[in-house]
């Protein structure tokens, strides 16, 4: 190991490090040094007096006030003429080739039951489609409507990243053009101790986690896929997690009113369904906006209504945003991260002395984290945008109940049968106005309503869909 980096590993007070780094073989000293080099030593000691050995508070502001956003569909005559432009706009830069897609894939499938990579995860209700082939199946029809191909950016974990990539490789990209989908790697941050110590994990490895989806902003400049898409002209990021298939990947109006309002980070907004559902809030302060944690929002303020009854703070988060790859470029341009951490407390296995790795059976250790939400603030100009949950938004984190595998399908038979009946077809319904049959309608040849009427047009449905049914249109 370099004498200079042993001097910062010492003076950052964590010396304990080299004794077990000069321990090891020479296998193991090479991880361990390629582990050290990419530690901002100099940063360390302030980040474990700041959020280890005190616990941060979250400060609410005294000015928080509910974010303004631009309601859908649009309210005024106004409104519908600024979100005509803002579809055209969208719909240029699409065909210009000036967006790409943003997919945050670092998960497992543990909570599903499942092992693998969560992007792998069957889950489409006839096909039984994973997530990565809808969405890849979807990139494919959106390249193929506006001409340009839509290059497909995708952050994997170290744990997920090689399975990732067989699985692309083995479903040969499902169709998509060479190189269309380019995979990059999300940092990692070490775990630290109580007592401020960095944890040593294993004989060849400090205790490493994620750094958080905030994180993907600076494995973007570290992979060099920023240098990347500046040479192919990408200016726009449609950023969304593999975890919601009825995600908008390249919708013209959210892409077109990032644009014509001036706005480096905008986001979409679902109306909450109660003052404490479990979806960050957006917020105003200072004039800029803010995402308040739904565990750090005050009670008074969650439940506060306006006049008419409704919601004041209504606005919650999913984790859906279109970034300029400019706002990127800024916030990482000295190859550093330039948003606040977050504290988690956790159990994190550690190498005890006699050489074995002890699972600890209370918290021991601190997790650092940064959101991609916390680059709000930072932004000149930033802007939220409503979305609908029905079509927007189905999250599978669990096997059942809410935010589950099963209710992520029931969604998309329900905004399949609402396709289908614009196209003139109609889905039989039950008593409670749920759809009768399994249907699903191929992202490769349906992406919005539009694709729906002309996709039917051309291959008519001859035969009623019959109550009970399963039926799949355009494989």
């Amino acid at each position: 190991m370099q004498e200079a980096l042993r001097k910062r590993i010492e003076a950052a007070g964590q010396a304990h490090l080299l004794a077990h780094y000069d321990a090891a073989d020479a296998a193991a000293q090479a991880k361990l040094e390629a582990q050290f080099s990419v530690i901002d030593w100099e940063a360390l000691p302030g980040l474990i007096a700041g959020y280890v050995l005190k616990r941060p508070e979250t400060a609410i502001p005294a000015d928080l006030a509910p974010a303004p956003f631009f309601p859908f569909p649009a309210k005024t005559a106004e409104q519908e003429k600024l979100y005509a432009e803002a579809t055209a706009k969208g719909v240029e830069v699409l065909r210009a080739g000036k967006v790409a897609a943003l997919t945050v894939a670092g998960g497992q499938g543990t909570r599903l039951g499942f092992d693998g990579p969560k992007g792998t995860y069957p889950i489409t209700p006839v096909l039984h489609k994973t997530l990565f082939q809808y969405f890849a199946e979807s990139i494919g029809r959106i390249s193929e409507k506006y001409g340009a191909p839509l290059t497909w950016y995708i952050m994997c974990s170290e744990l997920n990243a090689a399975p990732t990539k067989e699985f692309f490789e083995k479903n040969k990209f499902f169709g998509l053009a060479d190189g269309q989908v380019r995979f990059f790697v999300q940092g990692t941050m070490p775990a630290i101790g109580l007592d401020g110590k960095l944890i040593i994990g294993a004989k060849d490895s400090l205790a490493l986690s994620p750094n958080g989806h905030g994180g993907t902003l600076l494995a973007l400049r570290a992979s060099g896929c920023l240098d990347r898409m500046a040479a192919d002209g990408v200016e726009y990021l449609s950023y969304f997690q593999v975890d919601n298939p009825l995600v908008p990947i390249a919708d013209p109006l959210f892409i077109g009113l990032h644009i014509l309002e001036g706005s480096q980070i905008s986001s979409r907004m679902l109306p909450k369904t109660c003052p404490t559902e479990k979806l960050g809030n957006f917020c105003l302060s200072g004039g800029r906006l803010h995402v308040i944690e739904y565990s750090d929002m005050p009670l008074e303020l969650a439940e506060r209504l306006n006049p008419d009854g409704t919601l004041a703070f209504l606005s919650g988060s999913p984790a859906i945003h279109i970034i300029s790859r400019s706002f990127v470029e800024s916030l990482t341009q000295d190859g550093t991260l330039k948003l606040p951490w977050h504290r988690a407390d956790k159990k994190v296995p550690f190498l005890a002395a006699d050489g074995t790795v002890v699972k600890p059976e209370s918290t021991n250790a601190v997790k650092l984290e940064s959101f991609i939400f916390d680059a709000l603030p930072m932004a000149e100009r930033a802007i939220v945008v409503e979305g609908s949950r029905k079509e927007m938004f189905g999250p599978t984190k669990n096997a059942t109940g809410v935010d589950s595998a099963e209710s992520c399908r029931a969604m998309l038979v329900e905004r399949d049968a609402r396709r289908l009946g614009l196209a003139g077809v109609q889905v039989p319904r039950n008593a409670d106005g749920t759809p009768a049959a399994l249907v699903e309608i191929s992202p490769r040849r349906v992406v919005d309503d539009a694709d729906a009427v002309e996709y039917f047009r051309a291959n008519p449905v001859t035969e009623p869909i019959q109550p009970g049914q399963t039926k799949a249109f355009g494989k």
